[in-house]
């Protein structure tokens, strides 16, 4: 096992960098300081040849000129937020309306679009990267000067970790995740074939503009039922454009427990995900439009891939009854995600 690193550009005069952990056993993953991003994640299919699994750019200068948070670490706070603002101990916060009259992913200059800080680590059966980043008071309008820091963990049996931890010397509020874009087969093709399986019994109810209603009913005759697997294809076009919804999960918050599997039956690649968080986010590419040329060329189309984005709901702060995402000094936030990979007939 292994852990290198090369020069990958600079951002706002920063020099950034390009990690590449692999293991022993075909998995490579690499990730670049800024935004935390996962540009690949090659594993090995059912014929052993390596396949890279996410959808990302071939150099830094095409993340710099936008993109929908291909790989990249999402906060302050991952999801929406009504009205881009919220209440904390009697005092109203005020975000960037990025999402219509919403707030998205943290604003417009969220976790995805800073150089964070890197270290290595290398223990028996993992490498790690280890990022860090210093979020000051008021930054993209959130409370508190919060410490971040993640770990990106190959395991020798190809599997990926993602550790969160943070802290604050104020009263503030923080929801993470790695947003990841994942096709099991070919990014030139949708995932419509992969079968997939949420462990979920409920789903948060939205608006049209996919801010939560606050209810939470079963996804018992819905087209929005994963607890059989299924094709992503089934049922895709009876949910509007796409899946893009928040599904509950029954998670003690101390073991990572699975809540998803995907399958591609072309490359034999399945997917697992394992987490501590109390929701994981299923979203379908819903947007892209081939206006996006993506690694070796290929513009990436709608349903090109899936994300499996594990945290807390989106606008809890305007949702007293869902799990709650304050954080106090004195607390430390922490979660852990796992994405494991395997290959079956």
């Amino acid at each position: 096992m292994k852990i290198e690193t090369e020069y990958f550009g600079q951002s706002e005069g920063k020099d950034v960098d390009l990690y590449t952990l692999s293991n022993d056993n075909g998995m490579v993953v690499r990730v670049t300081t800024y935004g935390g991003i996962i540009t690949h994640l090659e594993v090995p299919d059912r014929m052993g040849k390596a396949r890279d699994v996410v959808l990302g750019f071939d150099n830094l200068l095409e993340y710099l000129h936008g993109h929908p948070h291909f790989g990249a670490l999402t906060g302050r706070y991952a999801g929406r937020i009504a009205g881009a603002r919220f209440e904390l101990d009697g005092k109203t916060y005020e975000l960037a309306r990025n999402d219509g009259e919403n707030h998205l992913h943290g604003g417009l200059r969220g976790f995805d679009k800073v150089v964070w800080e890197a270290a290595t680590r290398t223990e028996p059966g993992r490498v790690s990267l280890i990022l860090s980043y210093l979020s000051p008071h008021m930054e993209e309008g959130y409370p508190g000067n919060l410490r971040v820091t993640v770990i990106y963990s190959v395991l020798e049996e190809n599997t990926l970790e993602i550790y969160y931890e943070a802290r604050t010397d104020r009263p503030t509020i923080l929801n993470l995740t790695n947003h990841s874009y994942f096709n099991l087969e070919d990014p030139s093709r949708d995932i419509r074939e992969h079968v997939a399986m949420i462990r979920a019994d409920r789903m948060l109810e939205t608006r049209e503009d996919l801010i939560p209603t606050g209810e939470i009913p079963e996804v018992a005759g819905t087209p929005y039922d994963f607890r059989e697997p299924k094709p992503f294809g089934r049922d895709l076009d009876k949910a509007g454009i796409g899946y893009d919804l928040c599904y509950v999960l029954d998670n003690d918050g101390k073991t990572p427990q699975l809540c998803a599997r995907v399958h591609s039956p072309v490359s034999g690649i399945a997917l697992e995900v394992e987490t501590t968080e109390p929701g994981v986010q299923l979203y379908t590419a819903n947007y892209l439009d081939r206006s996006l040329k993506g690694k070796g060329g290929i513009r990436y189309g709608q349903h090109a891939a899936f994300c499996l984005e594990t945290q807390h709901y989106p606008d809890t702060p305007h949702h007293p009854h869902f799990p709650s995402v304050r954080l106090d000094p004195g607390e430390t936030y922490q979660q852990t995600t796992l994405f494991r990979f395997s290959t079956e007939d």
